[in-house]
């Protein structure tokens, strides 16, 4: 009786009351709202700035920026409430670093891109610099390009099984001191910087070979020392992320340890061993010092061969270009264009690679059934 009593005092049967009064008493600004006045606050910023004379893109975003988040707060805590503004200003201030963080990467986008498409095609991709002086419109980056993919393809192969291996001991089987010491020194090599990994694998080299031994192998072993630590430790917080309780379970049914790492816990990692995988090769594929010291800059032709003699890489290219910037006449010209599509080339090179590691994340991981 009595809640039958309450539904008709509410008007809306089978609704309780406390849900009519919150309604009642809730009043929330429409979804059109926040970016109707995220214009209106771009038009009125604009206006000012070019009235007065002083109108710059970076200023207006800024300002338009403060006034929208002022107004918003506002307009919020008059017709809303004191929490729903606070979640407004907060949600605001994540945009507005989104945009921040996002306008370097956009403007160099642009730029390498703007420069970069003036050179940048077929013919630049499929011929070397062999036999093109530098005042000569001529000559491509396709003997960087070869360069490149050995080099990393074989400083790929060192780092991933030993990184991957070095992260499946520490999670999965270090104990002690010497799990300890392992992550100690894989901490220290995250933070060595390029040019000393170069230095080392000279030095290793001219005890080894003697001095002048520069090569694409001694380059893919200088950018492996660069990627290891990055792999160790990415692999090493995706394999953490897998639950204990799949190895539980792999254990309950009586498989080894072994079998349960190999067909539980890698599988079950697989996107982000990928991810961590691709994020160290993208910190090598651009390096340019140890490459200078180690794989040598003046290769001009098209060389396949890591152990016979000096091998061109993108970044290299790069700097031999912007070097040659300096030049006067065409030469300079040339060199320029030749150092901004070879940028374009190297950023393209990095997205095929993500892609293809998105591809492979995607197929290989364990298809989950509801």
């Amino acid at each position: 009786m009595t809640t039958a009593t309450e539904n008709t005092a509410t008007g809306a049967p089978g609704e309780g009351p406390s849900l009519r009064t919150a309604s009642m008493h809730t009043r929330t600004l429409p979804g059109w709202f926040p970016p109707v006045l995220l214009v209106a606050c771009a038009a009125l910023v604009s206006g000012a700035l070019f009235a007065l004379g002083s109108f710059h893109p970076a200023s207006a975003a800024v300002l338009t920026a403060l006034l929208y988040l002022i107004a918003v707060v506002v307009v919020s805590a008059v017709v809303e409430n004191g929490r729903k503004a606070t979640d407004r200003l907060v949600t605001g201030v994540v945009y507005c670093c989104f945009v921040l963080a996002m306008v370097p990467l956009v403007s160099l986008l642009s730029t390498v891109v703007i420069n970069g498409i003036r050179r940048f095609d077929l013919y630049f991709l499929s011929v070397s610099m062999n036999g093109v002086i530098p005042s000569m419109d001529a000559g491509g980056v396709y003997h960087a390009i070869v360069g490149t993919l050995v080099i990393t393809g074989i400083a790929t192969a060192i780092s991933v099984p030993v990184g991957l291996l070095t992260a499946i001991y520490v999670v999965e089987y270090g104990r002690g001191r010497l799990k300890a010491a392992i992550t100690f020194f894989v901490d220290v090599m995250t933070g060595i910087p390029s040019i000393v990994a170069g230095l080392f694998v000279v030095a290793l080299w001219i005890m080894i070979f003697g001095p002048g031994q520069t090569n694409g192998l001694a380059g893919a072993i200088s950018l492996s020392v660069l990627m290891i630590p990055v792999v160790v430790r990415s692999s090493e917080e995706m394999l953490r992320l897998v639950p204990a309780d799949l190895r539980e379970a792999s254990y309950a049914l009586g498989v080894p340890k072994w079998l349960t790492i190999v067909k539980v816990v890698l599988p079950t990692a697989v996107a982000g061993l990928t991810t961590g995988i691709m994020l160290a090769l993208a910190r090598v594929i651009g390096e340019t010092a140890p490459l200078i010291l180690t794989a040598g800059t003046s290769s001009t032709r098209i060389n396949a061969n890591p152990a016979e003699g000096q091998m061109m890489s993108l970044p290299v290219f790069i700097y031999q270009q912007v070097r040659a910037m300096g030049s006067s006449g065409d030469a300079g010209v040339f060199s320029e264009e030749r150092a901004w599509a070879a940028a374009l080339t190297l950023i393209l090179v990095v997205m095929l690679l993500f892609l293809a590691a998105r591809l492979v994340s995607r197929f290989f991981s364990p298809k989950l059934g509801r």
